[in-house]
């Protein structure tokens, strides 16, 4: 944007320009396997050389999108071998509904998929006294991968809902972490209800809460307030966002999502 800067004898009018980023590398890989986690997950191990050309996956939040045709899909990566070139992505699985659940229940090994990333920006802090770790299915991995990265001893207090005791996946688990399973089928209730729900009145230890909650993004609006204005957990030690939005692919919920977050925190903020 332009700037005016004074000197002594006269003004310059400069403009300041911002170095164009360059185009983030679009990479393909092929399928190299599938696993059926659940009835409603499906996980693709996809493999390549390319596959060394990507930075250390430290976090556990890493994401890549991936591209059908013109159109590109965000998925959590659930974990990343270097060595072996591989790295796994699941899938919620609708039926014949979307592009990528449809394309990942149907995907055969040597089918050839392309994707753009990592992005991402969370880890678990060692550190915490408390990991609290909520999500629904789209979150399930990486809650997951949050649990792998841990260290042993580590307290966590997991809140993860589901379709039904089918949905449910093993996790890494030790002796310091408790798991709520929230299952809709006993509920009744719509995409993230029970497990809001579950949070708002769980009793959760004491100390120092380090929070990760993402899912669905109608559930997103009552957990920050729970957090921040309730429970006062400092803002910087939560990771929360809305990975997507009843009614809205996601296309949809992204063009809508700066508005959203916008009215969330001008309403809550202001507390």
């Amino acid at each position: 944007m332009p700037g005016i800067y004074a000197t002594p004898e006269f003004f310059i009018l400069a403009v300041m320009t911002t170095p164009a980023r360059p185009p983030r590398p679009v990479r393909t890989v092929s399928v190299v396997r599938t696993e059926r986690l659940s009835p409603a997950m499906v996980r693709v191990v996809l493999g390549g050389d390319v596959l060394a050309e990507l930075p250390d996956l430290t976090l556990t939040d890493h994401y890549v999108k991936l591209k059908f045709g013109d159109v590109t899909r965000t998925y959590t990566v659930r974990w990343f071998d270097r060595e072996a070139r591989e790295i796994a992505i699941d899938f919620v699985i609708h039926g014949d509904e979307g592009l990528a659940g449809p394309w990942a229940a149907g995907a055969q090994p040597g089918d050839e998929i392309s994707f753009v990333g990592p992005g991402g920006g969370w880890a678990p802090r060692a550190d915490a006294d408390i990991h609290l770790l909520v999500g629904d299915e789209s979150a399930l991995p990486a809650v997951a991968a949050a649990l792998d990265a841990l260290p042993v001893g580590a307290r966590a207090e997991v809140f993860l809902e589901v379709g039904s005791a089918a949905d449910q996946q093993h996790l890494r688990l030790t002796d310091a972490t408790q798991v709520h399973w929230i299952r809709r089928d006993e509920h009744g209730m719509g995409y993230g209800e029970a497990l809001t729900y579950a949070v708002q009145t769980a009793t959760l230890p004491t100390g120092d809460i380090e929070a990760f909650v993402h899912g669905n993004a109608d559930m997103i609006k009552p957990l920050r307030h729970h957090l921040f204005n309730e429970m006062g957990v400092p803002r910087e030690h939560v990771s929360i966002s809305g990975y997507w939005r009843t009614g809205l692919n996601e296309d949809g919920w992204q063009s809508s999502k700066h508005e959203f977050v916008a009215q969330m925190e001008a309403e809550q903020d202001g507390l």
